[in-house]
């Protein structure tokens, strides 16, 4: 078997489904990329057993054949060579592999083909399409706040819960909760799955920059994205996702609403001054004042600012985990936030200001004449009230 390929455009569709290959996989066969010529079109695919990748580019060929080729090996070779065409000549007796350039020849060992475990098919039992700018969004908005514990494989995914008239993403780590909707993506075949946090990073890093179509087909135990010459089909979990309805905290009679920038620059000098075990920071909320603060009674460090705020409701105190504050506040973008709390003891809710003057000039002209149809919003989680013994430290 032999073919003609572009060492530039081997190297692009390569990188692309580069990252499901681990390092020490559980089939050895898996340390390659599985290539597969059929009339002048080169199918390559990686897997790690859970989530498989299968990208596909022309070729000059004549004949029809297969073979697992080595992955690291033929990626660092291709990386330091400059563009040029390559010729990929492989013994099918063998399973020799030698790589032809214009100054040089490579030889490497690759594997019998039919040693490479089958991809799963998944039936077009339920459906829908979203574009690459939805579902980037609704990736970044919610996998930061997935978990890394395994004991609790639910919440190690990203669950999404399709209806006739949204979809919503919903994570947690059991301290946070992100709940991201969408109502301009729907389907009349309502489903939920808990998509895996591998899966979900390696389509961020692979999802293209210009909008397309994500064509999203899944049944009870796979899920298949299709975009551009791009495919992936990942297992999903098969757990039951907590009931999150329930710990969205409702009847917040204290709402603040400030800058977003100012709240966020603030927060990250105040933790500077915070413990390094709980991260604490203490909000104190009186009149339209919002006063933010910090200690580590170990190093006999403190700090405090003041910012002006809209806040209506009564005068509050609270402490929260400022590292869960600042990276829900890296991940809304509107110019404004708002802050609900009900009760010193109690969750907080950490929403965008979503109103209408604010968004009409940009977003109207964006999103083609429509205000933008997603409500994101946080959850954070505390423990206990904050203590009024000034020496005491809290976890949040």
């Amino acid at each position: 078997m032999k073919f003609i390929v572009s060492s530039s455009v081997l190297l692009k569709q390569l990188s692309s489904i580069n990252g499901v290959i681990t390092t020490n996989p559980v089939v050895p066969i898996l340390e390659n990329f599985l290539f597969e010529i059929n009339e002048n079109q080169l199918v390559i695919t990686a897997s790690d057993l859970q989530t498989s990748m299968i990208t596909e580019l022309e070729v000059e060929a004549k004949e029809m054949g297969n073979i697992a080729v080595p992955a690291r090996i033929l990626m660092e070779t291709l990386k330091n060579l400059p563009e040029q065409p390559v010729t990929f000549t492989i013994d099918q007796a063998s399973y020799s592999i030698e790589i032809s350039s214009d100054n040089g020849r490579y030889k490497l060992a690759g594997e019998n083909a039919t040693d490479f475990p089958k991809v799963p098919a998944v039936s077009d039992d339920f459906s829908v399409d979203m574009s690459t700018d939805v579902l980037s969004s609704a990736i970044n908005n919610t996998i930061f706040a997935t978990s890394n514990d395994e004991l609790r494989p639910a919440m190690t995914g990203v669950y999404m819960n399709l209806t006739d008239t949204n979809t919503t993403f919903v994570s947690t780590d059991g301290h946070r909760l992100v709940r991201y909707r969408r109502v301009d993506v729907a389907s009349d075949n309502g489903n939920a799955i808990i998509i895996p946090r591998k899966a979900l990073n390696l389509l961020k890093s692979t999802l293209p920059a210009e909008n397309i179509n994500v064509s999203v087909e899944f049944n009870v135990s796979n899920a298949f994205f299709k975009f551009g010459n791009i495919k992936m089909i990942c297992r999903l979990i098969d757990e039951r996702f907590p009931d999150y309805e329930n710990v969205i905290p409702v009847g917040n009679d204290n709402k603040m609403t400030i800058d977003r920038s100012e709240f966020l620059s603030s927060l990250k000098r105040i933790s500077i001054y915070a413990n390094k075990t709980t991260h604490q920071v203490r909000l104190k909320i009186t009149g339209s004042e919002l006063q933010i603060s910090a200690e580590d009674l170990d190093f006999a460090n403190e700090a405090n600012e003041r910012l002006s705020c809209e806040h209506d409701g009564g005068d509050i105190e609270i402490g929260f985990n400022a590292k869960f504050l600042v990276e829900m506040l890296n991940n809304l973008h509107s110019k404004k936030v708002e802050l609900l709390l009900s009760e010193p003891n109690k969750a907080g809710l950490l929403e965008n200001c979503l109103s209408t003057s604010l968004y009409q000039c940009p977003s109207l002209n964006f999103f083609f004449g429509s205000i933008p149809n997603f409500n994101t919003a946080y959850t954070i989680y505390k423990k206990r009230a904050l203590p009024t013994q000034k020496k005491k430290n809290i976890i949040a």
